[in-house]
């Protein structure tokens, strides 16, 4: 491969690391805060959170996606030799930004999985208690917590792999 096409697959992976961490961090970080500031119901900016959430996932699935394949390509070459994954420092952090992804991917899929198409109708139609409502909430943020967690720990990784240590 060319450095010319090695450069536009980084910057591919990293243009759509930029989509998922960012907006992960920003809806974390600056909307959900934000939307607990503003005036409503629980009820109210949890159906507004769905929205924007699901709004999202139009750009943070395949951004995802585009960074497991890139990423998986960018290391084709020490994933086809084993022995040097364990040999090096740098197999060992490939090893553990595996893990981190996995935990990442297992993690997305249970935040998904929590607000499922019938309990966001129920939501939306207004069939949940209020109690029913905090409970949701509270597992939905914590996820998200540790969504934004692993994605800033993958990315500390993909910062020693990309020095070289």
């Amino acid at each position: 491969m060319t450095p010319l096409e090695q450069a536009i697959i980084m910057w591919i992976h990293l243009l759509a690391a930029a989509i998922w961490v960012g907006g992960s961090l920003f809806i974390g970080i600056v909307f959900s805060p934000l939307l607990k500031t503003m005036y409503g119901t629980i009820e109210e900016r949890l159906q507004i959170m769905i929205k924007v959430g699901k709004r999202f996932n139009k750009i943070a699935v395949p951004s995802l996606i585009i960074l497991m394949g890139t990423g998986l390509y960018n290391s084709h070459v020490l994933l086809s030799k084993p022995d040097l994954l364990m040999a090096t420092s740098y197999g060992n952090f490939l090893i553990i930004k595996i893990i981190l992804v996995i935990a990442l991917i297992i993690t997305y899929i249970i935040h998904v999985r929590v607000i499922r198409k019938d309990v966001e109708e129920k939501i939306m139609s207004k069939q949940m208690s209020t109690q029913q409502i905090q409970k949701l909430r509270k597992k939905i943020i914590i996820l998200g917590e540790i969504t934004v967690i692993l994605s800033v720990a993958i990315l500390f990784f993909a910062s020693l792999l990309d020095a070289g240590v």
